[in-house]
């Protein structure tokens, strides 16, 4: 029964999200309590949420500090310079654009932080995707599909998480997959192509070389939303600043929420040394960080009352009790296939804590090694960065203003075949064999 109601929550709540019937943060916090209550665990609601609420408050701290940074250095035009560069050389064109977000994308992602990618890449490319038509759609999916491959990076949350799980290492896990990694890159930047290629012929080319230099310069101007101009010293500080938070965020020595809590209090001290200056920036950004944090605390319910209740075992050991003798050599190609959407429906923690385990304790049983199961269990990845339980995708959406279920049916096909891109080169390389 336990079972049942773990699919049919999912089941429920994914078809509410897709088809807009509900908003993501009202189905986070009230389908769960629903079936937990006919789970029978209506007494234990309460403490089951508080416990997943602990355990995400980290998160939810280090996404509202994180957006105030970036806001106030949007403010004050820290990427301005950024925009300038790439709108005076895409010579108008879609293609350019979206496919010099994408690279940009995988650039930034390399700090293992899809908060931080989407929060950079989205305020420094949103300006020149307004200004062309683009689609609006395809700014968050450019930006989401090669931060998902890079993710797998050994200081990336998915990797450092199965590692743990199963006690493997870098060598084991990471590097095996580096091949695979790579082709996923090209096409994630073939995809980014064919969309620059639709919207040119949807859109057409603005010709900037017969544009003159002052026209150019007010539609480079329009691209830039700095609220006050700094002057050179204190532009040199807040680039200063942010690499330090930056080099901080990849070294990993400083819990990240802190460095966000004690960057943007500098920043904004040193910026806005006025109180009232300081009561407005805050203000101007608030409506953004409350809608971000609120989901995640929503997502926080939802995982907790997953783990709590016993559904994320349950669906587990169903799944493991659905594999054949007969197909025991086949579990590492099960587990990449099974990896989208566990990954998808299950938080990380509970796919590479609760469900992996499981996974690699059948495949011992048949000679298969546990660093077999772990890079098999990362190569869904591209799927999982669209889960309504990532809190940084509802970042990603919030600052590219398109609603979340509309990302999700544009771009999951296009993620979908990038976990079919990295399993293949998973397989050719060998890191994830046959059978």
């Amino acid at each position: 029964m336990l079972t049942f109601l773990a699919y049919a929550m999912i089941f429920v709540f994914m078809a509410a999200i897709m088809t807009g019937r509900v908003s993501a943060l009202i189905g986070l916090i009230l389908i769960p309590i629903i079936f937990a209550v006919l789970a029978g665990f209506g007494p234990e609601v309460p403490d089951l949420i508080m416990d997943g609420l602990r355990k995400i408050a980290p998160t939810a701290v280090l996404l509202l500090f994180a957006i105030l940074y970036f806001g106030l250095m949007i403010d004050v035009g820290l990427f301005d310079p950024l925009v300038r560069f790439v709108v005076r050389t895409c010579h108008g064109d879609p293609l350019r654009v979206i496919v010099g977000t994408c690279a940009l994308s995988m650039v930034i992602s390399l700090d293992g932080d899809g908060s931080t990618t989407y929060l950079l890449v989205v305020t420094a490319m949103m300006p020149l995707h307004l200004k062309l038509g683009i689609n609006p759609l395809i700014l968050p999916a450019v930006t989401v599909m090669p931060n998902a491959i890079i993710n797998i990076a050994p200081w990336g949350g998915p990797t450092a998480r199965v590692m743990s799980s199963l006690h493997t290492d870098v060598g084991q896990t990471f590097v095996p997959l580096l091949p695979a990694m790579v082709m996923s890159c090209a096409a994630a930047l073939a995809i980014a192509a064919y969309f620059g290629m639709k919207e040119r012929r949807r859109l057409g080319t603005l010709d900037y070389a017969s544009v003159s230099e002052a026209e150019l310069e007010r539609q480079v101007n329009e691209a830039t939303r700095a609220v006050v101009i700094r002057p050179g010293w204190l532009q040199a500080f807040n680039v200063a600043l942010t690499s330090a938070m930056m080099i901080l965020l990849v070294m990993d020595v400083v819990p990240l929420a802190l460095v966000f809590m004690v960057g943007f209090g500098i920043a904004m001290l040193v910026n806005f040394p006025d109180v009232n200056d300081q009561r407005d920036r805050i203000a101007s950004h608030a409506g953004s960080v409350l809608a971000v944090v609120a989901v995640v605390f929503g997502a926080g319910a939802f995982t907790g009352i997953m783990m709590g209740t016993g559904m994320t075992d349950a669906l587990a050991k169903s799944v493991v009790a659905l594999i054949p003798d007969s197909a025991g050599s086949y579990i590492p190609l099960i587990t990449a296939v099974l990896s989208a959407p566990f990954t998808f429906f299950l938080s990380n923690d509970a796919f590479y804590f609760g469900v992996v385990p499981v996974l690699a304790e059948a495949a011992a049983h048949y000679g298969i090694p546990p660093e077999v199961i772990a890079r098999a269990s990362l190569i869904g990845q591209p799927v999982h960065m669209l889960s309504p339980l990532v809190p940084a995708a509802y970042v990603l959406t919030g600052l590219a203003k398109v609603e979340f279920g509309a990302h999700q049916r544009f771009t999951l096909k296009w993620s979908s075949l990038l976990v079919c891109v990295m399993l293949f080169g998973a397989v050719l390389f060998g890191a994830v064999p046959l059978g």
